[in-house]
């Protein structure tokens, strides 16, 4: 569970300083290049979108409408006589615990996206949404496909 937190970091330090180069960045160029620049800048300006646009908002309502189902899988896992493999099984039975977790991993993904939103990598901003929200439903689907732990009742002879 340590390694989570570490990954995060590293991973916010990455963005910050692979940011994408400023237009005051730019080494001066001659007089006779200087239309291009300045109409990439334009252009660039009008791909930025603010951070609780439509598009995020659904992405962050599907993080969390992801992390309530893998909430009630691993409840349905528990009570099938399964255990979980990522946190212990004391963990999960304390359920007051559990969904402070799983609330914290909905607040972590939007708090990556938005370090990727103000250092301008707005796609991998939208994707970490993305592979949150496939991440925890492929989870969920396989946590209720799992077989129960509890032997089968024997039928009448």
């Amino acid at each position: 569970m340590g390694r989570i937190p570490f990954l995060l970091i590293v991973a916010a330090f990455a963005a910050t300083a692979a940011r994408a180069q400023q237009p005051g960045d730019a080494p001066a160029v001659p007089t006779i290049y200087t239309a291009a620049p300045a109409r990439a800048h334009k252009d660039m300006r009008a791909t930025v979108h603010p951070f609780w646009d439509h598009k995020n908002m659904w992405l962050f309502s599907g993080v969390g409408a992801s992390r309530a189902l893998d909430y009630a899988s691993t409840l349905n896992l528990r009570h099938r006589g399964r255990h979980e493999i990522l946190l212990t099984d004391a963990v999960v039975d304390n359920h007051a615990l559990f969904a402070g977790i799983e609330a914290t991993g909905t607040a972590v993904s939007i708090g990556a996206s938005y370090l990727f939103h103000r250092t301008g990598h707005h796609k991998i901003e939208r994707w970490v949404s993305i592979i949150h929200i496939g991440v925890a439903t492929g989870g969920s689907i396989r946590n209720y496909a799992l077989k129960s732990a509890h032997p089968a009742p024997n039928p009448a002879p």
